[in-house]
Formats: C-alpha cells, structure tokens, sequence
C-alpha cells in the first residue's frame, strides 16, 4: 500500500475543508468506508473530498455532520469550499480543475473545440465570448487567465501524461483571424513536442465511431480510481461508476484505432498552420 499523502490544509479552503474532514473521521474511529455508509456515496468521492479535490454536495455534509457528531459544521461550510474552488472556472468544472493536478494521465476527446489545456488566450477569449456574449470584459478575462493557468501543471514535478485526440473539424473552423489561427496550431504543435504529449486527429474521411456525441475526458490516478468527465455546453459531470468508466475507456481505444497516426497528425497540424500563415486555409 503506497503511503498516505496528508492533504496540505493551508494551500486553499477546499484543503483545509478536506483537512478538517480527515481529521474529524479519524478522531472518530471511522474509515472511509465506515463514514461513506448509508450515504449514497461512493468510498474514491469521500477520499477526493478529503484531499480537497472535489466538493462536498449539501446532502453528503449533512450526512458527514450526523455520523461525525460535528453539529453542522461541515453543512454551514461545504458552500464556502463550493465557492472557493471555482477560482475563474464554471461551476461544474471546478473540481475536474482541481483533479487534473493529480493526475497521472489524461486523455482528452475533443470533437467541436481545442481541449483547455492547449489553447492561447486569443482562442480562449474567443469561445468565452461566444458562450458568453453579455459578460462583461473583467468577466471573461478571469476565465481566461484560469484556463490559461492549468497549463501550468504540465512544468509540476510529476507532470501527467497527456492524450488528446481532436477531430479534424476542430483545426479547420476559424474561430480567429488567420494569424491567430496559425499560432494556435503552432502552439498546440509545440506543446506536445515539448510535454513529450500525444496528439491524433480523426480526420474528417473516418467513418462512424463510438464517440461522435460530445466531449469526453478520462483522469487516471496513482491514488485512486480513474473518472470520466463529460460536457456539454452549459454543464458537465464527473463519472466515478466503475462499469460506466470502463465503457468510457474502451470507446476511447476504439476512437485511437480511427485516428491518424500521431506523426501525421502532427504533420496535418504544422501544414494547416502554414496554410493560415500564407492566408490560404482549407475550407
């Protein structure tokens, strides 16, 4: 069994909360397992909570605050550890923020947009503002500075292993004006060389293939079990499910096997790069 990793409690409010939970649930005797029973819950969500990674719903600290004896505390502050995680980020992607820096692997589906972790600023200020057309300019540019700050975890100790798999569509649509548009692709090109990360793209020839609907995300863990995270426009929502997992990871396998190759797709990337540059993109 790998050592316990204590949670540092004064990084941020959902460590301290995380902290405070462990500390609580040991003091009272319990496990995990013993503290998740009767609550719906699964064991790997309590022990994200407990490491700050995730947020505590109401009805679980409700739970925690009945078996835990701790007269409401956790109830009264699960909504200052909801708020406090955002930082910049949607509400339903501000634990998938928090999880990324733990990971170990991610694989990234990306049918319609650029994952977040390979995009400039330019691109990202474009698609906030196309999903937010009335946000005021103060707005949209803390989301951008917060997605530009998750790329920051590719430079941490034990950086993930990054796949990202984009359909061929995503480097095709100018969201930016050419210019723009090659440096992005010269980015995203650089970051993979650079964070020895892999990059395939399903070309728009591929024929139909188990992920058409959707962006889709798979975390894996040293720690912990793997999760899905799936989005839509205004939501998204993190799987721990076992079964529903593996489903998620073995369509994954399957979109691999319609994928170009990584070097041609990274040749595909450099040459729409240049065709932007020369003002000559292909429709």
């Amino acid at each position: 069994m790998p050592p316990r990793k204590d949670t540092d409690a004064s990084a941020n409010v959902p460590s301290f909360y995380g902290a405070e939970l462990r500390f609580k649930r040991e003091a009272a005797g319990l496990t995990l397992e013993q503290l998740a029973e009767g609550s719906f819950r699964g064991v790997p969500f309590l022990s994200q909570i407990e490491r700050g990674e995730r947020r505590m719903p109401l009805d679980l600290a409700q739970h925690v605050d009945q078996r835990l004896g701790t007269d409401g505390f956790f109830a009264r502050r699960c909504e200052d550890a909801r708020k406090a995680k955002q930082s910049g980020h949607a509400e339903y992607f501000a634990d998938v923020a928090e999880m990324e820096k733990h990971a170990e692997s991610i694989e990234d589906w990306a049918p319609m947009m650029v994952p977040g972790l390979l995009q400039t600023a330019a691109y990202t200020r474009a698609i906030v503002r196309a999903a937010m057309p009335r946000a005021f300019d103060d707005e949209v540019e803390e989301k951008v500075q917060a997605r530009m700050g998750r790329a920051g975890l590719f430079k941490s100790e034990t950086p993930p292993k990054f796949w990202a798999i984009l359909d061929e569509s995503v480097i095709r649509r100018r969201v930016l004006p050419n210019e723009r548009m090659s440096e992005l692709l010269e980015h995203i090109a650089l970051v993979v060389s650079d964070t020895r990360s892999v990059l395939q793209i399903v070309p728009e020839t591929a024929p139909a293939h188990p992920f058409m609907m959707g962006m889709t995300r798979t975390m894996n863990f040293t720690d912990a079990p793997p999760v899905v995270y799936v989005e839509s426009l205004h939501s998204g929502q993190l799987i721990d499910y076992p079964a529903l997992v593996k489903d998620y990871r073995e369509s994954y396998d399957l979109l691999r096997a319609v994928a170009l190759s990584p070097e041609a797709s990274l040749s595909m990337i450099e040459t729409a790069a240049e065709d932007y540059r020369n003002g000559k993109p292909r429709d």
